[in-house]
């Protein structure tokens, strides 16, 4: 199969493309870094190097895939993402139409069933609806769960406050998820000769442990036994974020989605269609997690 993977060399495109490779899929991978293309060719791929804002030249790189792997990264860098992730679902959908894919597995989010209340996870809801739209496609949207990469993010504190935490409770359980267990589901969907026509979902998770095992493991890991996880506030949360330099728009995004942990609105969906559990568990991610925090000191 052609089969074309968005993403460059990111958490889940670069297993992925791998994946597919040793397959023997004739895989390209699109990068807007000129500077990924030998790393991408090292991998037995194809580079692609060109913007995810040029429609043209995402049709030109489809041209004659039997399958598309499409993702919108970087919004977190934009003043308004459900902006972006709109303006990127629609290039990604003139694309599609332009070249005539007819397999897509969509990258999207869990909370990505909700227009309102989930803050950077609505750009997931509107890229979902967009390329539902385009006709004759056989689309899966993966929704994976939180990320454990996440939690890279809390490095910082650690070390500085001794303890992590968010506006979200310690004994709330959360479903977690690791880039590699997205890339496996992701590979398998793509060559799913037996992909149904239509709109369908696949939930990715590979474990499910509240916030206080979360920190209880990472503290383990790192030599930190008395870690713990603290719960903020929504109002401490915004205004730690706008300390640290984020954006208004991105501070209340992030706040949005932490509350929407809290009151189950992020997860109801997740609930009612929970697949079979990854292979990746919290113990596994705490050692990658453990070499990264001592590799910064």
């Amino acid at each position: 199969m052609k089969i074309i993977v968005t993403g460059s060399l990111g958490n889940i495109s670069k297993p992925l493309a791998t994946e597919l490779v040793q397959q023997g899929h004739a895989v390209t991978v699109i990068s807007s870094q000129p500077d990924r293309q030998a790393a991408i060719e090292a991998l037995g791929a194809t580079a692609a190097i060109g913007s995810f804002e040029d429609a043209d030249f995402l049709a030109a790189t489809f041209a004659g895939a039997d399958a598309l792997y499409a993702m919108i990264g970087g919004g977190h860098r934009e003043a308004d993402s459900r902006a972006y992730f709109q303006r990127i679902g629609q290039h990604y959908a003139q694309a599609i139409q332009q070249a005539g894919v007819r397999r897509v597995v969509h990258l999207s989010s869990w909370g990505a069933h909700r227009d309102h209340g989930t803050g950077g996870i609505l750009g997931s809801h509107d890229a979902e609806e967009i390329l539902a739209a385009v006709p004759g496609l056989a689309l899966t949207h993966l929704r994976p769960t939180s990320f454990f990469t996440n939690y890279y993010g809390f490095v910082g504190m650690i070390k500085n406050a001794g303890f992590l935490g968010a506006n979200c409770a310690g004994n709330y359980r959360v479903a977690l998820v690791h880039p590699r267990d997205i890339a496996a589901a992701a590979a398998e969907e793509l060559t799913n000769p037996a992909a149904p026509a239509g709109r369908t979902i696949r939930y990715v998770a590979s474990d499910e442990r509240t916030q206080d095992e979360v920190a209880q493991a990472l503290g383990a890991a790192i030599g930190r036994p008395d870690l713990r996880w603290v719960g903020f506030t929504d109002e401490q949360m915004r205004d730690n974020l706008l300390q640290n330099g984020l954006p208004a728009s991105t501070a209340a995004d992030i706040v949005d989605i932490y509350a929407s942990m809290t009151n189950g609105t992020l997860a109801e969906d997740y609930e009612q269609h929970k697949p079979t559990l990854g292979k990746v568990k919290l113990e596994d991610f705490a050692k990658e997690f453990a070499a990264a925090f001592k590799g910064g000191e």
